[in-house]
C-alpha cells in the first residue's frame, strides 16, 4: 500500500462503516512532527509499532521508549492470526506479510540493552538542575560550578566529579562569593544531598563514559532500512523524572550537532517520546521555551518528533500548535476536565461534515483512531475515522533468550559495554589536594625546624652538670671507699681540705653556686 513517498497508516470508513480510503503519511512532510493520544487500552502502542516500521521500511531510523516492555515484539516476526488476517483484509493491504526489524536495545541501568549514557557536561546546568529539582538559588550555585569547571580545565564527566568540585567549591566559598555573588555551604549542601537522591535513583549508571553518540541511533542497515533504537523504560519509569530529562537531553543534543538540511524528502530521524506529559510536569516556564524551541527548529536537521501521550492537554499548547500529524485514540468524557481534553482533542482537527468529531472521538473501539496529516504544501488532510493496520512484528514482548541473542549480535555491543574512567575533575581535584597538603605539611616541619633553631640560639653554649644530693652523696660514698682502699693520706691536712669542701658544696643550694665553689676549692687541693 505505500511507496518510498508515503507511510501507510490504515484505511478511513464513510458513515455506513464501509471502506473509504487509504490513510497515508507522506514522508516529505513527517518531520512536521505529530501527536499520539489516547485512553489507556485503545492502541497508542500498536500505533506506535506500525509507525517506527513503516519509517524502518522507508530507511529512516526511530528511537523510542518501551515504557511497558510491549514495544520490544518489534524485533522479531509477527505471529499470524486471524483476527490481524482479517483487520488486514478489512483496509486492503495486500500483501500483509510477518516481518523482523533491525533494532538495538538501549537501557540507561545496562539490564535489558546496551547502556546508555551522557556525561554531566553535556547535560548542562538547567536540565540537570531540573532533575534534581534545585529551587532557583540552588541553580544559580550549579551555574556557578560549571563556569568554575569550564575556567579550570576540569572535566565533569560523572557523578563524582560534580560531588568533588561541589566540596572544592565549599572550601573555597569566600574567594568564589567575592567573584560570583553568595555561594552558601547551604546550598552547596543541599545540591550534595540530591546528587546522593539521584544517584540511589540510578544516576550514577547514567553519568559516565563511552557517552551515547549520536550517529549509533541513526544506522541504517546494508539493505536500506533503518535501524529501530528502543530504550528499556519499564524500570526507568520508577523514576520519571530522570526520563523525562533524559529524553529531552537526547532531542537537545540531536538539535545541537546536527547540521541544517533543509526540508528533505523524508526525515533523518524519528523520535517518539511516549509519555509525554511527564517531560511537562511541574516544569518551570525556562524549560517550557527550551522544549519548544527545540520542537519548533529541530525540523530543520530533519529530526521527526512525536509525542505520545494519553490526553492532549498533557501538551502545553504552544508546543501542541507546532505538530502537524495527529492520530487520535478514544477518550472517554465522563468529568468536566475529561470532556475537556476531548473538545481540546476535536478542535485541533479540520472537520469532516460526514460525522461530529468529538462525539466520535468517545465512541472509537481499540484499534481505531481519528487521524489527520498533511499533504500537499503542508495542508492538513480532513479528519478521517480510521481502523489501524495491524503490525508485521510480534504484538507483545519478546523473552530473554531472544533478547540475548539480539544484544549478542549488535553493531554497537563492543562500544558500550564496559565502562571508561579516564582523569576528569573528581582525579585533578584529588591531586590538587594532595599537593597542597603536601605542602602545607613541609610548610610545617620547616617552622618547626626554625623553631629548633631559635631555640638553640637562646641557650648558653656553658653545659654545667646537674648535682643532686642523694646521688652526690651515694658518689661520694663510693669515691671515699675506693681512695681508703687503694691510697693511704699523706696528711691530715689533706683530710680538712677534703672535709671543708664537702661541707661547703654542701650548704650551697644551687647546682650552679655547687659548680663555682667546687671549681674553686678544687683548685686549692691541688
Amino acid at each position: 500500500m505505500s511507496d518510498n513517498l508515503s507511510l501507510f497508516i490504515g484505511a478511513s470508513r464513510k458513515p455506513d462503516d464501509s471502506y473509504q480510503q487509504a490513510e497515508e503519511l507522506l514522508l516529505k512532510y513527517a518531520n512536521r512532527h505529530g501527536i499520539v493520544t489516547g485512553a489507556t487500552g485503545t492502541g497508542k502502542t500498536v500505533t506506535l509499532q506500525i509507525l517506527s516500521e513503516g519509517f524502518s521500511n522507508a530507511g529512516v531510523p526511530v528511537f523510542c521508549a518501551d515504557v511497558k516492555g510491549d514495544l520490544s515484539g518489534i524485533a522479531v516476526m509477527g505471529e499470524e492470526k486471524d483476527f490481524l488476517t482479517a483487520r488486514a483484509n478489512t483496509i486492503k493491504l495486500d500483501p500483509y506479510e510477518m516481518q523482523e526489524f533491525p533494532v538495538i536495545f538501549w537501557d540507561l541501568f545496562g539490564e535489558k540493552g546496551h547502556p546508555i549514557r551522557t556525561t554531566i557536561s553535556e547535560m548542562g546546568p538547567l536540565l540537570l538542575s531540573r532533575l534534581m529539582n534545585l529551587t532557583e538559588a540552588q541553580e544559580g550555585v550549579m551555574n556557578i560550578a560549571f563556569r568554575i569547571a569550564d575556567e579550570e580545565g576540569l572535566l565533569l564527566l560523572d557523578m563524582k566529579d560534580l560531588q568533588a568540585l561541589l566540596k572544592n567549591m565549599a572550601e573555597r566559598a569566600g574567594e568564589i562569593s567575592g567573584r560570583f555573588g553568595n555561594v552558601s555551604k547551604q546550598s552547596i549542601g543541599a545540591i550534595q544531598r540530591s546528587l546522593l537522591i539521584l544517584e540511589d535513583q540510578g544516576g550514577e549508571h547514567f553519568f559516565g563514559e563511552p557517552a551515547l553518540r549520536i550517529a549509533d541511533i541513526m544506522r541504517t542497515t546494508p539493505d536500506g532500512r533503518g535501524a529501530i533504537s528502543v530504550l528499556a523504560a519499564d524500570r526507568l519509569m520508577m523514576n520519571p523524572r530522570l526520563y523525562a530529562t533524559f529524553l529531552l537531553w537526547l532531542m537537545s543534543e540531536l538539535f545541537e550537532e546536527l547540521p541544517e538540511v533543509g526540508d528533505p524528502d523524508k526525515p533523518r530521524l524519528v523520535f517518539f517520546f511516549d509519555e509525554a506529559h511527564l517531560l511537562f510536569d511541574e516544569a518551570p516556564p525556562a524549560l517550557i521555551e527550551r522544549v519548544e524551541q527545540v520542537v519548533r527548529l529541530i525540523r530543520s536537521k530533519g529530526v521527526s518528533v512525536f509525542f505520545v501521550t494519553q490526553n492532549p492537554l498533557d501538551v502545553p499548547e504552544t508546543v501542541l500548535s507546532q505538530l502537524g500529524n495527529r492520530i487520535q485514540h478514544a477518550l472517554r468524557a465522563y468529568t468536566p476536565r475529561e470532556e475537556k481534553a476531548v473538545r481540546t482533542a476535536a478542535d485541533t482537527f479540520r472537520p469532516n461534515p460526514d460525522f461530529d468529531t468529538f462525539r466520535t472521538i468517545t465512541q472509537l473501539g481499540v484499534g481505531e483512531a481519528l487521524v489527520s496529516t498533511l499533504q500537499a504544501k503542508g495542508i492538513p488532510s480532513m479528519v478521517q475515522r480510521t481502523l489501524i493496520r495491524p503490525p508485521s512484528s510480534r504484538m507483545g514482548p519478546i523473552g530473554e533468550e531472544e533478547r540475548r541473542k539480539i544484544l549478542a549480535v549488535s553493531p554497537v555491543a563492543a562500544q558500550y559495554d564496559e565502562t571508561v574512567d579516564r582523569e576528569s575533575a573528581f582525579e585533578l581535584l584529588q591531586a590538587r589536594a594532595e599537593k597542597t597538603a603536601r605542602a602545607e605539611e613541609e610548610e610545617r616541619r620547616r617552622e618547626e625546624r626554625e623553631e629548633d633553631k631559635d631555640e638553640r640560639g637562646r641557650r648558653s653554649p656553658w653545659t654545667l652538670p646537674d648535682f643532686d644530693d642523694d646521688d652526690d652523696d651515694d658518689d661520694r660514698r663510693r669515691r671515699t671507699t675506693t681512695r681508703r682502699r687503694t691510697t693511704r693520706r699523706t696528711s691530715n691536712r689533706q683530710s680538712v681540705t677534703e672535709a671543708a669542701i664537702k661541707s661547703v658544696v654542701r650548704s650551697v643550694g644551687s647546682s650552679l653556686g655547687r659548680a663555682i665553689v667546687r671549681g674553686i676549692l678544687g683548685s686549692l687541693k691541688r
